[in-house]
């Protein structure tokens, strides 16, 4: 983006917080929804920022203006932010995030003003929290951006549709009346929900109104009383519903209402009430018009937890989608060596049109589940990197050399949610790459073959993972695991493997939950490595102890073949190398069926034992 049109922006934004007598204004990346990923109505951090990551925060006053981003984005957005006039804020443990420098920087007196819409309440108890010992005003109320973004694009207008009835094992009533028990639970009256892949899991149906996530825009009120009128209502732009879908919303138990009307249904609530909310997934501007005597119970929404255990139909129904997409990853890098062999110059942009090409052509599928991280040598040091038509390499090397590409991506399908990577050899590969990549599979095969107790908190097993890595003093700065929905957004809660994640009771470790595998090691400027498999917690079998509780182990779901080209044989146990052979001997088997000529050759060859 051209750097000009960013500082105009900026410039714009800061006459408006002039003339509004406003010291600072923070952006997120948020919308109502608290969202992954946003429609483009709300995309107003990258609209000022020029910032195209997935995550960080923006703070402009009149003399500074600062992006806050952690290590994932450090080295692109510093890049992206070069000239324009905004500073790139490295998000670190113990350095200071945009609470703590608006505390440190801003005079009693100032006000602070951030859109309501994109707030969650826990956000907003820890800026008040800042703010009230500095007497530091935080001002909700407004946007401020619809006087500087004049021709922000419209909110979407996709139309629902049915999650296909042959991969649903439970209906909306009887999902319904387990979020009403739940309610029950927790002694709510009330429960309002706002994030979308809940509202998508408790209705059975799905949207296109971001991208990646199949997903649509709206809000839920629950009541406890299932006479009451309007009992569970779904507020949402009627015009996206066809009258099959609100009939059937009906028969659910469902009454549709005007999305905006949301604020004037809560408005209604009264101090005899109690209203069930999760405060991380629910935005204050949202509950602008109720009234402050509503009683208020904050916690994860039980939906949340629900969909977060998988059944054993669900579960079934994902093997089969892992089935489909080790095929078409099959096809891909068959098709993609042979091209490479031939003397075709290819680019990671390549990487990624050939993937949604072969994946397109499997049964059920919808689209891919994030962003493919396609990143040759040092771009693939870039946890979040993603290529573009404005920047992005060739998978050049010179003659006797090699470099490392990682292969991040995934796919959704109706009956489930992908998410793998591969790292490939271009060239001839060193010992460097060998022993790096080998020491990572070490950490995966570590985690894989792992037995933990049923209900451990999910960050504590991080340590598991790591352990061969720290052993050679090595490390990666992200998460090892986040929990994948069914044909839903392909990072979903409760559970996240990362000993930097807090530990409470929702996050804990359930038969049937599905998680990422996915170790990594980053050599700034270099090289990037990462192997990512899916895996299911399944009940340990024909367990030898039963004196200690139940314990859970983990069955990996993603079928393709790792790249033993990479390996160094004698960094490797040999338990590990006997669950690698043991891999792959199960990959071949659920594939060699759905593939033929050059796939099948390429099966077979990369899934011979070492």
């Amino acid at each position: 983006m051209n750097k000009k049109v960013i500082r105009d922006r900026i410039d714009r934004l800061r006459q408006t917080l002039a003339a509004q007598d406003l010291t600072a204004i923070i952006v997120p990346t948020a919308d109502p929804h608290l969202s992954e990923y946003l429609p483009e109505y709300w995309q107003t951090r990258e609209w000022l920022s020029g910032f195209t990551g997935s995550a960080g925060t923006l703070v402009v006053s009149a003399d500074f203006a600062g992006l806050w981003a952690d290590s994932r984005y450090w080295v692109h957005a510093a890049d992206e932010l070069a000239d324009t006039g905004i500073s790139l804020e490295k998000l670190a443990p113990g350095q200071p995030n945009h609470i703590d420098w608006l505390a440190e920087h801003l005079q009693e007196g100032d006000s602070v003003a951030v859109d309501g819409n994109v707030l969650s309440i826990a956000e907003q108890d820890r800026l008040l929290n800042a703010f009230d010992a500095n007497d530091i005003t935080l001002i909700t109320e407004r946007d401020i951006l619809t006087e500087v973004w004049t021709d922000r694009p419209a909110l979407p207008t996709a139309s629902l549709y049915v999650h296909d009835a042959q991969f649903v094992a439970q209906s909306a009533a009887s999902k319904l009346a387990a979020v009403r028990a739940g309610m029950s639970d927790a002694g709510a009256t009330h429960h309002l929900l706002s994030s979308l892949d809940d509202i998508a899991w408790l209705t059975n149906l799905r949207g296109a109104d971001v991208d990646y996530n199949p997903v649509f825009l709206a809000h839920m009120l629950i009541d406890a009383d299932t006479e009451a009128l309007n009992s569970a209502t779904l507020f949402i732009d009627n015009n996206k519903v066809s009258s099959e879908i609100v009939q059937g919303l009906k028969d659910s138990g469902f009454t549709l209402a005007d999305y905006e009307a949301v604020q004037g249904a809560l408005g209604t609530l009264t101090a005899d009430d109690l209203l069930l909310l999760d405060p991380s997934k629910v935005a204050v501007g949202t509950l602008s018009k109720m009234g402050d005597d509503v009683g208020f119970i904050e916690q994860m929404a039980p939906s949340t937890l629900l969909k977060s255990v998988k059944s054993n139909a669900d579960i079934d129904h994902v093997r089969e989608a892992m089935r489909q997409d080790g095929a078409a990853l099959c096809e891909f890098f068959a098709t993609f060596e042979q091209r490479l062999k031939a003397g075709e110059r290819l680019s990671e942009l390549d990487v990624d049109s050939m993937l949604i090409d072969v994946r397109s052509q499997q049964p059920h599928y919808v689209s891919p589940s994030f962003p493919t991280i396609a990143g040759f040598n040092e771009n693939g040091a870039l946890p979040h990197y993603r290529a573009t038509p404005e920047k992005f390499s060739y998978l050049d090397v010179s003659e006797g050399e090699g470099g490392l590409l990682l292969i991040d991506s995934g796919a959704q399908y109706q009956n489930g949610t992908t998410d793998i990577t591969r790292v490939v050899g271009i060239g001839q590969v060193n010992a460097d790459h060998k022993r790096d990549f080998t020491t990572v599979l070490k950490a995966h095969i570590a985690l894989a073959r792992a037995y933990f107790p049923n209900g451990i908190a999910s960050p504590l097993i991080d340590a598991i993972c790591r352990a061969p890595l720290w052993q050679a003093q090595m490390d990666y700065g992200h998460g090892t695991g986040h929990g994948v929905g069914y044909f839903l957004n392909v990072h979903e809660g409760p559970q996240v493997i990362a000993y930097s994640a807090s530990t409470p009771k929702e996050r804990a470790m359930k038969e049937g939950m599905i998680s990422s595998n996915e170790p990594g090691l980053y050599r700034e400027g270099k090289w990037g490595i990462r192997i990512e498999n899916l895996v299911v917690n399944m009940p340990v079998g024909n367990p030898t102890e039963t004196e200690f509780g139940d314990f859970l182990n983990f069955e990996t779901i993603t079928y393709c073949p790792i790249d033993t080209r990479l390996i160094e044989p004698s960094l490797l146990t040999q338990i590990e190398s006997d669950w690698l052979n043991s891999y792959h001997s199960q990959v071949y088997a659920e594939l060699k069926n759905r593939v033929d000529g050059a796939a099948l050759e390429w099966l077979s060859e990369r899934t011979q034992a070492i």
